[in-house]
């Protein structure tokens, strides 16, 4: 071959260039063109909308339910007063015993006092505000002549303190008064005993200012000493008036009891009978 035909490098070169370049553009422009399995396949498949919940779907709460109101103190054993009263009412204008355990426990009252006509209402472990949260229920509706109250070593034994003791009091008797101006009120001072000694100082003042309110109330408020015959000549006091717990009266304490309670009564009654003559 003569060196006219033969191609020069520079021109293989440029044309081995052109031809590389070419492809490469014939190569995009077949992948912009053709569609992928993947893209195929998403072209096949339905559009779908966006999920939205019905607007009175909620999805389930994570909030706690609202705890219901507990309820009152000793609400069990009002109700089961008020379930007695509609079965056999007791008779109105009688002397009502109501306060806390040691009326609660009072299992001779009716004997104790069997000429008078008595109604116990006593419920253990309450306090003074537990009788005047239940006057309206267990007090008023029996219009009673005389009405009995020993409560208050629960409420010292709680924490209060014997002006709160007395501020109670003072709510009891006053919401008597209210309804029945001329219903006495008896406090029954409390007891001395082995189980709350370590109370004594509380005790002694929450009754030292019972008995001052009471002096003020021209005979409509009356203390009653049961704490003074509790005690021993050098007083402490008397484990033989205690039940096992060192709290409460035994057969032998209430006996002791009776005496006192009923030497106020009958000073209260026959006062009642002298002004209606």
């Amino acid at each position: 071959m003569s060196r006219m035909n033969r191609p020069s490098p520079l021109r293989t070169t440029l044309t081995a260039i052109l031809t590389a370049a070419l492809l490469f553009i014939t190569g995009c422009a077949h992948r912009r063109t053709a569609p992928s399995r993947t893209d195929a396949h998403r072209a096949q498949l339905p559009l779908v909308s966006p999920t939205v919940p019905h607007p009175t779907t909620q999805p389930p709460s994570t909030q706690p339910a609202a705890a219901r109101p507990a309820a009152p103190p000793f609400a069990a054993e009002i109700e089961a007063f008020e379930r007695a009263d509609k079965t056999n009412p007791p008779p109105q204008n009688a002397i009502l015993f109501v306060g806390s355990s040691s009326i609660r426990l009072w299992k001779t009252l009716a004997e104790d006092f069997a000429d008078l006509t008595v109604i116990n209402r006593g419920f253990g472990g309450s306090q003074v505000a537990d009788s005047v949260r239940y006057a309206d229920r267990i007090v008023l509706p029996y219009r009673p002549k005389v009405v009995v109250l020993y409560a208050g070593d629960n409420d010292l034994a709680a924490g209060k303190s014997p002006q709160q003791v007395l501020a109670d009091f003072e709510a009891f008797s006053g919401k008597v008064h209210a309804a029945l101006p001329d219903t006495p009120v008896l406090y029954l001072s409390i007891k001395p005993s082995v189980a709350r000694w370590h109370l004594i100082d509380k005790i002694r003042e929450a009754n030292r200012l019972i008995e001052q309110y009471a002096g003020g109330t021209q005979g409509k408020v009356v203390y009653v000493d049961v704490f003074t015959p509790l005690l021993t000549p050098d007083g402490q006091p008397r484990p033989d008036l205690l039940i096992a717990d060192g709290l409460h009266l035994n057969a032998e304490g209430y006996k002791l009891w009776t005496p006192i309670v009923r030497k106020e009564l009958d000073r209260i009654l026959s006062n009642r009978r002298a002004e209606r003559k």
